[in-house]
């Protein structure tokens, strides 16, 4: 005898089977919403906005999707006042880049009124975002070219010992902020990867640093800039990486040393980000903001727009 199957159930009957025969592994997740990871932004994308209009932007980036910040200067706010701002935006920083030298605000300044201001702004990790530079390289000249010269001209005069000068200033400042609860990173950029006799810059600060003081924030765009490897730093540095700066450079960005690339939002550079995402997260990256250098091709929010909804959506 035949059982009796009326169209309806013939139809269904159909569509299981045909979805039997399609289905396969289920679709890897969103990776941040994967691993229940914020995805944040450096404020320097933003810069010249926020410095005009701090309220505006943060409620801009808040209603992009972004939910952490990585400061870069208080744009002349107290740092109560700027707490206040990302309150209203609903925003948090756990991160901040306080610069080598320049008085309070800096790593040169009243440590104990730096620990007390990260403290209010809710700052976890206090960034170095560039070498300590030493004193005999002397202030930017003109014949620098503007900040971008000054540097690569202190880059290219960097010794072994002036790397592991800064290996210890990172060392003392980190040691001074592990009271309040704050702990110190080092940012690069490209011109740490530059050879310093059979070693580089980047690697002698790794080897010098107390890894239960110093983390680093590893700026995958500078790095790829270099012309290293980015998945072989980070899996030859796991552990020491917390935080990453997600960056893309486009094709023609030729391997360098000279602070020089061309940008990208996320997704529509050179970088494979559903594979460079979870190697990070392997290295032990839990930090993620993006960032993009000038020039931009079009206005800065609608850039940081565009790199947000790239990630959001990223399987990986």
């Amino acid at each position: 005898m035949r059982p009796h199957l009326d169209r309806r159930g013939f139809l269904a009957a159909g569509a299981a089977l045909a979805g039997a025969a399609v289905s396969g592994p289920a679709a890897a997740a969103p990776f941040f919403r994967g691993h229940d990871l914020p995805i944040g932004i450096q404020l320097y994308t933003l810069g010249p906005d926020a410095a005009k209009d701090l309220d505006g932007t943060l409620k801009a980036v808040a209603g992009i999707g972004y939910r952490t910040v990585e400061l870069a200067g208080l744009y002349g706010r107290s740092a109560a006042d700027f707490r206040a701002a990302l309150d209203r935006a609903g925003l948090k920083a756990p991160s901040a880049h306080i610069q080598a030298r320049g008085g309070d605000g800096s790593f040169q300044g009243d440590m104990g009124k730096l620990a007390s201001d990260l403290q209010t702004l809710g700052v976890e990790t206090a960034v170095m975002p560039s070498l300590y530079i030493p004193e005999r390289f002397g202030a930017p000249n003109a014949a620098d070219g503007g900040i971008g010269g000054y540097l690569n001209r202190v880059a290219a005069g960097m010794t072994a010992d002036d790397w592991k000068m800064n290996a210890d200033y990172l060392n003392e400042k980190a040691a001074a902020l592990k009271g309040a609860g704050v702990r110190v990173g080092y940012h690069n950029h490209n011109f740490e990867f530059a050879p310093v006799g059979s070693t580089t810059g980047i690697e002698i600060l790794f080897a010098n640093t107390d890894p239960t003081l110093v983390t680093f924030e590893v700026d995958i765009g500078w790095v790829a800039a270099s012309g290293t490897d980015p998945y072989a730093f980070l899996a030859k540095h796991k552990g020491r990486v917390s935080m990453m700066h997600v960056k893309d450079i486009k094709a023609d960005t030729e391997p360098n040393f000279a602070l020089k690339m061309d940008p990208a939002e996320i997704g529509s550079g050179t970088l494979d980000w559903k594979r460079l995402l979870p190697e990070a997260y392997g290295a032990g990256v839990r930090g993620f903001f993006v960032e993009q250098e000038p020039p931009f091709t079009r206005p800065r929010i609608e850039a940081a727009k565009i790199s947000y909804d790239y990630l959001a959506q990223v399987a990986a």
